[in-house]
């Protein structure tokens, strides 16, 4: 078994290029269906997922403005940049065949309903509802006031009249929180109306 050997007693110096994280890029991806101007990120890996959901992000109406044509993530020299804005708002289902490939695409869900009013996206991965938790990404999003209802093995959300309210809501369950919960209800909270506060 491989293992780290740790001397200390020494003082630490140097410098360490910290590469851009896809968990923390995924969710921020998702956050260009909140507007209609472009986004513009840096340090974006270069990987698997970060591609599947740039075309999730194309097939909902959001553009690569600065695609090379080789596709790769690069601007003037600089690695892992990408460009992208909202441009067809009327784009709001999620289809089965992209959200298959990874579970993160959930996280247009909030972005997509609160901008669009209406959110359509198959279970992420296949997966069963109560099985990996994304259940709280519905209870959070339906405490702010979101109409949420299955249909064919999608997950349909619609906004009511009076539109998405502010809200304290729990993101706690059987397998503790959610991290990805939390970015898809705080990225659909931020186009509510009011806040909350005890």
């Amino acid at each position: 078994m491989d293992s780290f050997v740790i001397e200390g007693g020494s003082r630490l110096s140097g410098r360490v290029r910290i590469n851009g994280s896809k968990n923390a890029a995924l969710p921020i991806l998702a956050a260009a269906l909140l507007t209609d101007q472009p986004i513009k990120l840096r340090d974006v890996p270069n990987l698997a997922d970060i591609r599947n959901m740039l075309k999730l992000l194309n097939e909902l109406g959001c553009r690569r403005l600065d695609e090379p044509a080789d596709g790769s993530f690069t601007e003037n020299g600089v690695s892992g940049v990408v460009t992208i804005r909202s441009v067809d708002e009327s784009l709001s289902h999620a289809r089965y065949d992209i959200v298959r490939t990874m579970r993160a695409s959930i996280c247009t869900l909030g972005p997509m309903l609160a901008r669009r009013g209406f959110a359509r996206i198959s279970l992420p991965g296949g997966c069963a509802i109560g099985e990996r938790p994304v259940d709280l990404h519905l209870r959070g999003l339906a405490g702010l006031g979101a109409q949420i209802t299955m249909n064919g093995g999608d997950i349909i959300a619609k906004v009511p009249s009076g539109g998405l309210v502010g809200n304290t809501v729990f993101l706690g369950g059987p397998f503790g929180s959610t991290v990805l919960g939390t970015a898809n209800v705080m990225s659909a909270a931020t186009l509510a109306k009011g806040d909350y506060d005890h």
